[in-house]
């Protein structure tokens, strides 16, 4: 089968005949599906090369070559060689202002509960926020990495689950893509190398679509292809692709390392004094140990001219000013602020807002990103929806169908929280927000809709209090101070009955002795 798969190939490929790419992969035609794939090589060795110090341009200076005083070679004298890891530095600040702090996913859909906490289950479970700050990395310093989302079967209990895997050049992995007109991706293919034996090392191709997903497996003759349904319905697949962090600076790198390594080499000359004698002090000179140290010159100028040291006081002003500038410049155009120990100790006390503005660069550049990673995000909430509602959980597809699932950067300082919580207090007070909204924005709990009904409960606590104290719950009993004061009402009546019987009783008396 092979054989034929293999000649009806080569045929196909003398008579130039345009196959279409599922009928290279249903006739296992795997070279020519490739060749349809795009694939970035040569772009991510350029810029593992910058990424990789030990690859720099100033790594390839020469030894120095020492000749005697006829011009003959006597060897060679080692010379400095410093790269500098500003692509390190650059990408990581990237990194912290973009995934800093995990994303904040929000649902926006109602009765769809069960759903979206299956969801952030799987964000959880598959450790999604460390996988996905891999990724940036990965892409900012080789410009393209991908997250794959495998789902499987326990061997246990048969219980299907899903897992991420991080698909990177630096890993060994390959990464073939192919894209409509309309830059939407219509197929992935991973390239990787398998040890199936101790001798055995086997090239295997996946290749993912919405609807199939091809195993492929490079035999000696042509490939061995097994097809598989793709129940989730999507390619599985989250790519991240990008410059390198650090483009357009590199050849500001490359001089400011030159500068640094011919400057170490001149320091390994001048940098320690040099002692300067005439021939009768270097006779006369005392040993190290001896006391009342003596030197004899007969240098007419006294022993200042006699014995003296030759210092460097200090390196050119331009080459030091040449430094600075390459060092603003590096960091300012690839949007990167300066961090240091004195400048962290100068923002500790800033709030979130101060910070903002003192790392705009940063933010700058992160703002730029999120132009790509939102529509990253929403198709990792997509694709999440319908792993949940086709594979782990059929129940809940209704759910998933409904779902709706927003997101949110979050920013790597935190935020002011106290400022927040003071100006939702206002606008509640205002009567421009009501509670529910009120909870949606307050920073502090993690889960709003346990946060609401735990308000509810304090609620009906609070009115059940209320209500024992006062009289009773049903509203048969007083509720304020003057309900149900009929009965004081009689007291009273009878009180100034008791009094009016008694004035009578004191006249009946003083009528009574008036007339004896």
């Amino acid at each position: 089968m092979f054989l034929i798969d293999y000649f009806r190939n080569y045929v196909n490929a003398l008579v130039g005949r345009n196959q279409e790419f599922e009928e290279l992969l249903a006739a296992g035609d795997i070279d020519a599906a490739k060749q349809k794939m795009v694939h970035r090589q040569p772009l991510i060795e350029d810029a593992m090369r910058d990424y990789d110090v030990s690859k720099h341009e100033v790594m390839k200076r020469e030894d120095k070559i020492i000749t005697n005083t006829k011009g003959e070679r006597t060897g060679t004298e080692p010379v400095h060689k410093l790269p500098i890891p500003y692509q390190v530095y650059i990408n990581e600040i990237s990194l912290v202002f973009l995934y800093g702090r995990p994303v904040k996913w929000t649902q926006q859909s109602d009765n769809t509960d069960d759903a979206f906490a299956a969801f952030l289950d799987i964000i959880k479970r598959t450790h999604f926020n460390s996988k996905i700050r891999q990724c940036k990395r990965i892409a900012g310093a080789e410009t393209e990495s991908a997250m794959l989302f495998r789902c499987f079967k326990h061997d246990d209990d048969g219980k299907p689950d899903v897992q991420i895997r991080v698909l990177a050049a630096s890993k060994g992995d390959e990464i073939y893509t192919r894209w409509d007109n309309f830059e939407n991706l219509i197929s992935f293919a991973w390239g990787y190398y398998v040890r199936e034996t101790e001798d055995d090392i086997v090239y295997h191709l996946d290749i993912y679509t919405a609807q199939m997903i091809y195993h492929c497996s490079k035999k000696r003759i042509g490939w061995e292809v097994v097809p598989e349904q793709n129940f989730i319905g999507k390619i599985p697949v989250i790519l991240f692709w990008q410059d390198k962090e650090w483009k357009g600076v590199e050849r500001l790198i490359e001089r400011e390392e030159m500068i640094a390594s011919r400057t170490a080499d001149t320091n390994d000359y001048f940098a320690d004094p040099i002692a300067i004698m005439s021939a009768d002090v270097i006779k006369s000179i005392p040993k190290k140990n001896d006391n009342g140290k003596l030197i004899i010159t007969n240098d007419s100028e006294g022993v200042d001219k006699a014995a003296r040291y030759l210092t460097w006081d200090s390196a050119p002003e331009s080459k030091k000013q040449e430094i600075e500038w390459l060092q603003e410049q590096i960091l300012s155009k690839s949007f990167t602020p300066k961090i240091s120990l004195d400048s962290l100790q100068s923002i500790s006390q800033l709030s979130a807002k101060a910070l903002r503005t003192v790392m705009m660069l940063a933010d700058i550049k992160a703002s730029k990103h999120k132009e790509v990673h939102d529509e990253l995000l929403d198709r990792t909430a997509s694709l999440l929806t319908s792993i949940i509602g086709n594979v782990l959980d059929t129940s809940l597809h209704a759910q998933c169908e409904q779902l709706v699932i927003g997101h949110e950067f979050q920013e790597p300082f935190g935020e002011d929280i106290a400022d927040d919580l003071n100006n939702i207090s206002k606008a509640v007070d205002a009567g421009i927000l009501s509670t529910e909204g009120a909870i949606e924005l307050n920073p502090l709990p993690i889960d709003k809709q346990r946060e609401k009904e735990r308000l509810a409960e304090e609620a009906e606590e609070r009115q059940r209090t209320q209500a024992s104290i006062f009289g009773d719950i049903a509203g048969a009993g007083a509720q304020s101070y003057g309900d149900g004061s009929s009965r004081d009402d009689d007291d009273d009546d009878a009180d100034e009955d008791d009094e009016s019987n008694d004035n009578n009783k004191s006249q009946n008396k003083k009528s009574d002795k008036t007339k004896k």
